[in-house]
């Protein structure tokens, strides 16, 4: 009875400590207890043995998968690929409507070629006999064989990079769509059709493999080749052609000479720009001659003070957030500004930077002390000032307690240094310091002269003067000075403006 189960592939289940296997019967001895499996396949993964012993003991559910026919005999001690892959394939166990179990087999046909899985409708067509000691087989023993049968069909061959925690060898899988020829075509069997042998048993060794590839070799050879075709598309390194910025000429016909402003003593300080053109400091009394010229020429006081507020403002509306900050739909968010200004020219600088500021919707509170005599350059801006939305106040009680945007100063003065011993001077400090806001100083005076108030910007006019540190970041602005009245005062000049009125100066 037991000879008769020979080459039946089964499903034997060992517990949770050895686990689920499967394979062909290759023998059974009844009287030691033990079954023997051909090939077996360990939890969905190939054993590395050809063939394992169960005793009875360890067998926790013994499952029969598929039961030999006639032409399967000679094949009994040989577990092919097809047996635990290909649902379908081989014999099948189903029950009719009275509970009488049924051998349904279909011929084997060669691993290599598609297999095709026959439709349940199909079935009648394809009964074989069965032999008479499988009639033996009792209702429930064929119910065992049905419930193994489903779950078998789910069961797959797996490739050596498949993980047995991934798909349980029982898991039941869809049959595939599709009908051609009255068949079902197996998809599956097209893919993975190959022989189980020739599937490698460890994973592919991409480092050792990688290792194997000479890439200096390859690269040179590829340089043979286009040096003897007469076409190099790499290049080495010396022979790259150079980048260029989105600012650089390519077609540079002569050196950049970066020294391009020569004054006539012997600069103090030295500045460059982004460029790296190379500005110098001039003293005092040169950049008072020089604007003195200028005036002579036509570059009246008035035009300065324009240009000077011009610049200035664009400046400190660059510091406030530019168009981020200044737009129509950030009305909420309207900058303030705290303007100190003095009564002599640079006070009047600052009254027109301003009445510009104030003209682009920033909120601008002017502090200027009263005096009884103004200069008539004040005197002029403050009427235009006046015509804005700007305030004015004459005390530092008047200015906001709370922190502003921006403080511009312009309460230093090259000359007249007694200003600083005058109580609004000495007040308008102190709300400086205690603001806690980035200061603007335009046209600050030079490093010698003491600055009650610490900058974080300083705008230079026309050249530079030696500023010390407590300047801050300077900037210089292009207040129109024509060339020949630097040559006239003995200052060799070119422009390093180029496309803007205010640049950025670096330390040397």
């Amino acid at each position: 009875m037991a000879t008769d189960w020979l080459g039946s592939i089964v499903s034997i289940n060992c517990g949770d400590s050895l686990g689920v296997y499967q394979g062909r019967v290759s023998a059974v001895d009844q009287v030691s207890q033990t079954i023997s499996l051909t090939r077996p396949f360990h939890n969905g993964v190939k054993c590395l043995v050809p063939e394992v012993t169960f005793r009875a003991g360890d067998i926790t559910e013994l499952k029969i998968l598929q039961i030999p026919g006639p032409r399967d005999s000679k094949e009994s001690g040989d577990l092919q690929q097809t047996d635990l892959g290909i649902p379908g394939i081989g014999c099948q166990v189903s029950t009719n409507q009275n509970g009488t179990g049924k051998l349904l087999k279909k011929p084997t046909s060669s691993s290599s070629a598609p297999q095709a899985i026959p439709r349940r409708t199909d079935l009648k067509n394809q009964e074989a006999v069965i032999s008479p000691q499988q009639q033996q087989c009792s209702k429930s023993y064929m119910d065992r064989h049905m419930e193994s049968l489903n779950q078998s069909k789910g069961f797959r061959r797996r490739h050596n990079s498949w993980s047995s925690s991934s798909r349980h060898p029982n898991q039941v899988t869809p049959k595939k769509s599709g009908l051609k020829n009255g068949q079902m075509k197996s998809k599956d069997d097209e893919c993975f059709g190959d022989d189980i042998e020739e599937i490698p048993d460890t994973d592919f060794d991409f480092e050792g493999n990688l290792a194997l590839f000479d890439k200096a070799a390859v690269f040179e050879e590829i340089d043979t080749y286009e040096r003897r075709g007469g076409t190099r598309s790499r290049g080495t390194p010396s022979e790259r052609p150079a980048r260029y910025r989105h600012d650089e000429n390519i077609l540079e016909s002569e050196p950049i000479v970066y020294r391009q402003i020569v004054v006539p003593q012997n600069a103090n300080k030295e500045f460059c720009t982004d460029s790296g053109l190379v500005v110098p400091s001039v003293s005092y009394e040169l950049h008072k001659k020089l604007l003195s010229v200028a005036e002579k020429h036509g570059l009246t006081l008035e035009r300065r003070l324009e240009m000077t507020g011009v610049c200035a403002s664009q400046m400190a509306l660059s510091l406030l957030g530019g168009p981020n900050r200044l737009n129509p739909k950030n009305v909420h968010q309207r900058p303030t500004v705290a303007l100190l200004c003095g009564p002599h020219v640079k006070g009047a600088q600052g009254i027109s930077c301003g009445r510009h500021l104030s003209n682009h919707d920033v909120h601008v509170i002017l502090f200027l002390p009263n005096f009884v005599k103004m200069l008539e350059s004040i005197t002029n801006e403050l009427n235009l000032f006046s015509k804005t939305q700007g305030q004015q106040v004459s005390s530092v009680k008047d200015l906001p307690d709370t922190p502003v945007d921006l403080v511009i100063n312009c309460l230093d003065c090259h000359e007249n240094a007694f200003l600083r011993d005058q109580p609004w001077y000495k007040a308008a400090v102190d709300w400086a310091n205690q603001n806690r806001a980035p200061v603007l100083s335009i046209d600050p005076p030079m490093s010698e002269m003491e600055q009650g108030i610490d900058a974080k910007w300083s705008l230079a006019l026309g050249l530079p003067l030696p500023l010390g540190e407590r300047a801050g970041r300077v900037y210089l602005c292009d207040i129109g000075i024509p060339q020949k009245v630097f040559q006239e005062v003995g200052i060799n000049y070119h422009s390093p403006f180029g496309c803007k009125f205010v640049i950025p100066l670096h330390s040397t």
